[in-house]
């Protein structure tokens, strides 16, 4: 019997996502949480088997508490549901340890047959996710992230330069070489196809 924590910020898909759960012969879902504090403790607490989560959650996402779960060396495996098809998420997920990354309009019984697998030590990831996605990498250095960051939030290049303590040219520099990376016309278009691949942490 598998015993499952499904951890999910929509009080209605929560529910639902537990009702058909329960009934698969071999499944025991044991705690429900709506963010992600709630369910690092509910892990914690109740030492499941595997946890479903959500990738965006208040308080934590998914991602953190697979994280965190990692650098504790908790052996509950979690299994990513979400609506977020992004490479960079997916990248972040399998650097966190996750063993299932599958998308929330999946059918039931695929994610009952995901959960055995993962269960038994494998991985489980949608068919609809691309296989390109394990080649995906985030095209942009930690700084061009940060510069990248910086520029979304409507800073200028000096406010940019005051804050990374850099110069203002060194900056538009990086602004520059972000378009180059990320193939943009402007700067609305990169910080576009950034936060689309979830390359802006």
């Amino acid at each position: 019997m598998m015993k499952v924590i499904i951890a999910e910020d929509q009080v209605m898909l929560r529910g639902a996502l537990s009702a058909l759960l329960d009934l698969e012969d071999d499944v025991d879902v044991i705690g429900q949480a709506g963010d992600g504090e709630e369910a690092l403790k509910l892990i914690m607490q109740l030492e499941p088997d595997l946890c479903i989560m959500d990738i965006e959650m208040p308080k934590m996402t998914g991602l953190d508490v697979a994280e965190r779960l990692k650098e504790l060396g908790h052996p509950c495996r979690v299994v990513i549901l979400t609506t977020f098809s992004r490479s960079g998420y997916f990248q972040r997920a399998m650097k966190a340890g996750v063993h299932g990354f599958l998308l929330k309009d999946s059918p039931i019984d695929e994610l009952g047959a995901a959960l055995r697998k993962v269960h038994q030590g494998g991985r489980a990831i949608s068919p609809e996710l691309s296989l390109t996605f394990w080649e995906a990498e985030n095209p942009l250095t930690e700084r061009e992230q940060e510069v990248l960051k910086r520029v979304a939030q409507g800073l200028s290049a000096n406010d940019i330069a005051k804050e990374l303590f850099l110069s203002s040219g060194t900056v538009r520099n990086y602004v520059s070489d972000i378009l180059q990376k990320l193939e943009a016309k402007n700067r609305i278009d990169a910080i576009s196809i950034a936060e689309k691949n979830g390359w802006l942490k």
